[in-house]
């Protein structure tokens, strides 16, 4: 059971990101986690973490020792629900990840809902401006934008969506309106900063057409919400996904530009472990949220939803 309890301690580590925060998740001292992680490097023979003073890091046995005891430790716990017979009522921790500004506005109400349907599952929600990591952090599931990195993980269609080129009224009436995405290049953009994309490059395309645009600003900000206000104010051309703005854009106090141009792939996932790590509470929080956003789904694929 040692081996189990060492699994469940590294995982915590990788979900916290430091040894010291690890220590104040685990009711333990900064000094106690470094020394019980030692000694299961003895132990194993391997290094799992490259450390820094702030930073841990894994290593490639680390991540293999990670990925496989988080697969273990699902199945022991499944072994044991079903011996005990409580499989029918799901119930246990529950830990889902998912972007700050779609997550505070439709995941966490989501998760409200789905707390008084099954009120013995104990939910985490994590929100993050940085892409998740679903095994790194040690979640069961996280909210995706856009193509799957990792096709060893399970994903669902939550939603559809699209990123949206916009701007104000005024500020088309002052700079005038791009008639091809080439003419980006005279326009002010605003910038968000994304770890999974180039800073200040848009991909577009329309049919067989593709264009790479360099475009130029001088505001730049990582938080989609700062980027919405600025565009409000007329400050320049942001992309936005369609839930973000929907509102602004049947107000008229944003106008889509060159509609006829997409940018890249956004549809919203529901990404979870495959196969025997899936847990009971995992599978019905899948058909709660799927369930949920069923009407933002359409038949025909990357068709905007109703936001």
């Amino acid at each position: 059971m040692d081996s189990f309890s060492d699994v469940a301690f590294f995982m915590a580590i990788n979900r916290q990101g430091s040894l010291a925060a690890a220590a104040q998740e685990l009711g333990v001292t900064p000094s106690a986690v470094s020394k019980r992680l030692l000694g299961l490097e003895a132990r194993l023979g391997v290094r799992l973490l490259n450390r820094t003073t702030r930073r841990t890091s894994l290593t490639p046995e680390g991540e293999n020792y990670l990925v496989e005891g988080a697969r273990i430790l699902a199945e022991l716990e499944t072994l044991e629900r079903s011996v005990g017979g409580s499989g029918s009522t799901p119930h246990g921790l529950l830990k889902i990840g998912a972007t700050l500004g779609f997550g505070r506005r439709h995941i966490a109400p989501a998760l409200s809902a789905f707390a008084s349907e099954f009120p013995k599952i104990e939910i985490q929600l994590h929100l993050s401006d940085r892409p998740l990591n679903l095994t790194e952090l040690g979640l069961d599931a996280i909210v995706h934008f856009g193509e799957m990195p990792d096709v060893r993980l399970t994903s669902r269609l939550l939603a559809n969506n699209r990123r949206v080129l916009c701007a104000a009224p005024s500020y088309l009436a002052r700079a005038g309106l791009p008639g091809s995405p080439r003419d980006l290049a005279r326009h002010s953009c605003i910038f968000i900063r994304e770890a999974d994309e180039t800073f200040g490059t848009w991909h577009m395309r329309s049919g067989a057409q593709q264009e790479t645009i360099k475009v130029r600003g001088n505001m730049s900000t990582n938080d989609g919400e700062s980027a919405v206000a600025w565009a409000l104010d007329g400050q320049g051309l942001v992309v936005r996904s369609e839930w973000d703005i929907a509102e602004q854009l049947r107000a008229g106090t944003l106008c889509r530009v060159l509609p006829q141009w997409q940018f890249t792939p956004a549809d919203i996932y529901l990404v979870y472990g495959a196969g025997k790590t899936r847990t009971d509470r995992v599978r019905v929080l899948v058909d709660f949220l799927l369930n949920r956003f069923a009407s933002h789904r359409q038949a025909k694929p990357g068709a905007g939803g109703a936001w």
